[in-house]
C-alpha cells in the first residue's frame, strides 16, 4: 500500500506540473492548437482532482501544487510550446507507468488509461511516437561486427 500511495502522490505532482505547463504554453499556440491545449489542460485538471481523492482514499494527504515550476527550456514561441507539451505528456506517462506497476484493480486500470491518454497526446504534439510510452528510452547498444 505504501508503494501505491507513493506512486499516486508522484502522479498527482506530475499532474500539478502539467496543469501549470499547459497554462504557460497555451498562449503561444495558434487557435487550432490552442484548443487542443485547452482540452489537455482540462483533462489534466480532471486527473489531478481524481488523484487527490485517490491519495486521500489511500490514507495520504495529497501533495500540494507548487506556486511555480521550472520549465525544462524557454518557451518563447509556438515551436517550443509544442515541444513543452510533448515533454509534459512524456513526464506524465512516466509517472503513470510507475502507478500501473504499483497499483492493482480499478486504480491500476485508471492509471493505464491515463498512461494511454498521455501517450496519445504526446504523439499528437510531437507528430510521432516512441516505442514504449512512459518508459525512459534507452540508447541502442552498438551491434558488434560479425566475426568471419
Amino acid at each position: 500500500m505504501a508503494k501505491t500511495l507513493e506512486a499516486a502522490q508522484a502522479a498527482l505532482a506530475a499532474e500539478h506540473a502539467a496543469v501549470y505547463g499547459y497554462g504557460v504554453l497555451g498562449g503561444r499556440l495558434s487557435d487550432a492548437r490552442a484548443a487542443e491545449a485547452r482540452e489537455a489542460y482540462t483533462a489534466h485538471r480532471s486527473r489531478r482532482d481524481s488523484l487527490a481523492r485517490t491519495v486521500r482514499d489511500l490514507g495520504g494527504s495529497p501533495v500540494a501544487a507548487a506556486a511555480a515550476y521550472a520549465l525544462p527550456f524557454a518557451v518563447p514561441d509556438a515551436a517550443s510550446a509544442l515541444r513543452l507539451a510533448a515533454d509534459l505528456e512524456d513526464r506524465v506517462a512516466g509517472v503513470y507507468s510507475d502507478l500501473v506497476r504499483a497499483a492493482a484493480g480499478p486504480l491500476r486500470q485508471e492509471a493505464a488509461g491515463a498512461l494511454r491518454e498521455a501517450a496519445v497526446r504526446a504523439v499528437r504534439w510531437r507528430g510521432g511516437s516512441v516505442a514504449f510510452p512512459g518508459l525512459a528510452e534507452r540508447p541502442s547498444a552498438p551491434v558488434p561486427p560479425a566475426s568471419t
